[in-house]
């Protein structure tokens, strides 16, 4: 301890020994009167309080201090000795106030090197018989009409010095008890320090008194505060604020964006709240060439809920990035206090819809696309795809088979058809198949052994065969009219009744052969009634190669419309003759034929479209 906080400790302990001899008229710092005024009755207490100990008079936390209370009228020192006062520190309560205890009380507060003093006024009245309230109280609590409201007991400063006390409350002269049916809209809440009043109306306007009876250090008394509880007709209730939610809201990156701030309040008359949008701890401005406003206030009552809706918007003109993650709060400001709401405003989740459905719409795209090039150049890919990938193929060579195909053709006579069915059998098949694609075909009676019987040849050669190549025209299947000769008749019939119940028998039951339809000419419907039911089966399902028709569609396969997709008058239009086709014209019909062919693993390149100009 240094020499200093030694001196001030004497000096303070002399001060405390000599000050009980001083006098109230010594010289001190005078702070005048006290501004608050402290008001009693006869037989009440009274509690005065010493505003010296304050930041702006002496720092009272570091500096050593003492506190007296004098009575000037007297120039006695208050103590508590009396029975009739108690000094606490800054505070002196008086006890069974009388009229003569009227006048100014001076608080004086030493410290070891200057001295403070204030008076305080205590006013003492006489109660008026009448009103049975304290009387110079100008305080008002308000009452709103038709709802529940609060007085709250204005002895609270009182209420936290006591050890310990009750209350009652009164309105004018009548006791308020709260068992009484009377006063059933009347509760004690807090110990008293509160009256509830529920639905108020305009007769519970008038004044109030709360009275507290205590007890403080041995001491009891009693003191009392008046008031008046005004019944507002006008009125409005706590503000209900509708939206925001204080819920998170997504918004696109760029696009406009608004909110509504909407706030309902249950009133009669006047104005009841003010609205204001507040972001970054910074009002939102009001001007509407900034990006983000918000627009002025507005309000309309509704009458059937007894209210009026408040709004305001806020506007952003378009979102950007410094606008995600950040809380715009709504702020309600009204006399029965501050509410507040937000939201946060987040970006929105990616739209996956318009990519998935770019997606699929390309896709089906791609897919109809693809299934039209494929229908259309179906033939030229997979052969294309055979000559450049011949080693993904097995060679067919290994499978005991001798021959590629087949050649079944009606074998005529004495008629300009037969004979270019013939043709086309015996040499423009062989050139092509043979000669250029390296096929190995057998023809009946070209590749059969001298004397050998013809069941045993078609027999054997179509085991040994790999597809049967069934070419035909439209009067291959009619019977009669063909020929007048019998030996050509014998010939149709057994070509009619074997080869072709062989070839159908194996290709239709048994699975292991496959026929391939060379139709030559153009079949009506007419002639397609003449055709054996397992041809006109195998025609429906698989359709045909059509030689006539490959100048005329390409390619498109026949034989897939019935009888009733055909009008009756094609039978009468004259058929263009298969003859009159060149080779040239009909490429397309040997890329047909190939595509049926049976797949080898190695083969000599056949010939395309412009090198059947040659044959």
């Amino acid at each position: 301890m240094d020499w200093s906080q030694m001196l001030q400790i004497f000096l303070f302990s002399l001060l405390c020994l000599t000050g009980s001899s001083k006098a109230v008229g010594e010289l001190c710092k005078d702070y005048g009167r006290e501004f608050e005024r402290v008001f009693s009755v006869p037989g009440d207490a009274a509690m005065l309080t010493s505003t010296l100990l304050a930041p702006n008079v002496f720092n009272y936390d570091t500096v050593p201090y003492n506190i007296s209370w004098y009575n000037p009228r007297t120039g006695r020192k208050l103590t508590s000795e009396t029975g009739k006062t108690l000094v606490q520190g800054k505070t002196l309560w008086m006890f069974n106030i009388e009229m003569d205890d009227a006048g100014d009380y001076v608080c004086v507060v030493r410290t070891p090197f200057q001295c403070y003093k204030q008076a305080t006024l205590l006013i003492v009245n006489q109660i008026n018989p009448e009103e049975c309230g304290r009387p110079q109280n100008e305080v008002e609590q308000v009452l709103t009409n038709t709802a529940s409201a609060f007085l709250s007991c204005p002895l609270s400063d009182q209420i936290r010095k006591v050890d310990n006390y009750s209350i009652q409350w009164y309105k004018g002269c009548e006791r308020i008890v709260e068992d009484d049916p009377l006063w059933d809209r009347f509760t004690y809440v807090s110990d008293g320090q509160k009256l509830l009043v529920a639905q108020v109306s305009p007769e519970d306007h008038g004044f109030y008194t709360c009275t507290m009876t205590f007890d403080l250090e041995g001491l009891s008394g009693r003191i009392s505060e008046t008031f008046v509880g005004m019944v507002k007709m006008e009125y409005c209730l706590v503000p209900k604020v509708v939206e925001p939610a204080n819920k998170i809201i997504k918004a696109d990156l760029g696009s406009s964006f608004s909110k509504m701030c909407r706030v309902f309040v249950l009133s009669v008359g006047g104005q009841c709240a003010d609205l204001i949008w507040i972001a970054r701890d910074d009002i939102i401005p009001e001007n509407v060439s900034e990006r983000v406003f918000q627009e002025s206030q507005s309000e309309w009552r509704e009458e059937e809920m007894k209210g009026v809706w408040i709004e305001r918007q806020l506007n952003f003109l378009a979102v950007e990035e410094e606008d995600f993650y950040i809380d715009y709060m709504c702020q309600v400001w009204s006399d029965r206090g501050y509410y507040s709401a937000s939201f946060t405003l987040h970006p929105a989740d990616p739209n996956y819809l318009l990519p998935i459905g770019v997606l699929l719409t390309s896709l089906v795209l791609v897919f109809t696309v693809g299934v039209v090039i494929y229908r259309r150049f179906k033939i030229d890919m997979v052969l294309s795809f055979r000559r450049m990938f011949p080693f993904l193929y097995t060679n067919t060579e290994s499978d005991g088979k001798l021959y590629d195909a087949y050649v079944a053709y009606p074998h005529l006579s004495g008629s300009v058809a037969s004979g270019e069915v013939e043709m086309f059998a015996l040499h423009t098949l062989p050139q092509v198949l043979e000669g250029r694609c390296g096929y190995r075909l057998f023809i009946l009676g070209r590749d059969s052994q001298p004397g050998e019987a013809i069941v045993d040849a078609v027999e054997e050669s179509m085991w040994a065969s790999r597809r049967l190549l069934l070419v035909y025209t439209g009067s291959t299947f009619c019977s009669g009219g063909q020929s007048d000769s019998s030996s050509s008749s014998d010939v149709l019939e057994a070509w009619k009744s074997f080869e072709r119940q062989m070839a159908m028998h194996r290709a239709l039951l048994e699975d292991s052969l496959k026929v391939v339809l060379v139709e030559l000419e153009e079949i009506t419907p007419t002639q397609l009634a003449f055709f054996p039911e397992s041809v006109r089966h195998l025609r429906e399902r698989q359709g045909a190669v059509c030689w006539w028709k490959s100048r005329r569609t390409r390619g498109l396969r026949c034989g897939r419309w019935g009888e009733e997709e055909v009008k009756e008058k094609r039978g009468e239009l004259a058929s263009p003759s298969f003859s009159s086709l060149s080779l040239s014209s009909s490429s397309h019909f040997w890329k047909e034929l190939r595509y049926y062919m049976p797949v080898r693993g190695k083969r000599t390149k056949c010939p395309e479209k412009n090198s059947l100009l040659n044959i």
